[in-house]
């Protein structure tokens, strides 16, 4: 993604503080897709970035940026990626910086497909209080359909496949995949990567309940502890993955 504006956000703004709150109760969707857009052989999004607030502290003032980054990762606890905004006040941060910020500093998420946006709640407050052709220059400099500013998407058909909110359809579709994955590599089950994460840490981040299911009949350790302490079934509650919790 290109330079993108920065939106400063009134703190006093009851609408803005709601699509903070939403974006981080939602977060965990985004995520979700995202683990699976780095697993495709053909990329299926066109955009994926989160917003985040940074802070300094200048003249004995903390100051707040909300700005953009890409090419992400997230832990479970930080999310990582890289700052694609000038900043306009901050000076220890500069475009193309690589961050590391933790959850609750999340102000917004969004990631399109088709041209199709999901998430992007401080955008869609913003847009609630546009005329009509405010928000049509809005959305054609953006290049996207972001659609009704009221109907907030956070998964792919949902509406037509209310299941796709509580399993994404490639964790159901690459289950005889992941099988026979196991089966060749065993080695994979229970090996961890240098923060003490196994393949189960990661699918239960992600929310996938069949990977998760998979993972567990194929021998995988659920007392595993990344190397701050952490199983799955923490992460899985951390994020609310609710359907997870009686298989962890």
């Amino acid at each position: 993604m290109e330079q993108t504006p920065i939106f400063f956000a009134d703190g006093e703004n009851p609408k803005m503080i709601e699509a903070f709150q939403k974006a981080q109760e939602t977060f965990k969707f985004f995520w979700r897709e995202l683990s699976w857009e780095y697993r495709r052989i053909i990329p299926a999004l066109d955009v994926a970035c989160v917003k985040l607030a940074f802070t300094q502290e200048i003249e004995d003032e903390t100051v707040v940026e909300h700005m953009w980054i890409n090419e992400i990762h997230f832990d479970g606890e930080y999310i990582y990626g890289t700052l694609v905004n000038d900043p306009g006040q901050l000076t220890d941060v500069n475009n193309g910086d690589e961050v590391k910020i933790p959850i609750s500093q999340i102000s917004d998420w969004l990631f399109a497909n088709q041209g199709k946006t999901y998430g992007g709640f401080t955008i869609q407050a913003m847009r609630s209080e546009m005329g009509e052709d405010e928000r049509e220059a809005h959305d054609e400099a953006w290049g996207m359909d972001f659609g009704d500013y009221n109907d907030i998407l956070v998964a792919f058909e949902q509406k037509e496949k209310p299941e796709n909110l509580i399993e994404h359809p490639m964790s159901k579709n690459m289950k005889e995949s992941l099988i026979d994955f196991l089966k060749n590599n065993p080695g994979e089950i229970n090996s961890k990567d240098e923060s003490g994460y196994t393949f189960l840490h990661r699918e239960a981040i992600a929310g996938n309940s069949t990977s998760v299911q998979i993972l567990i009949e194929s021998g995988a350790d659920i007392n595993a502890k990344t190397v701050d302490g952490k199983t799955a079934l923490d992460f899985a509650k951390q994020l609310k993955w609710e359907h997870l919790l009686p298989l962890l």
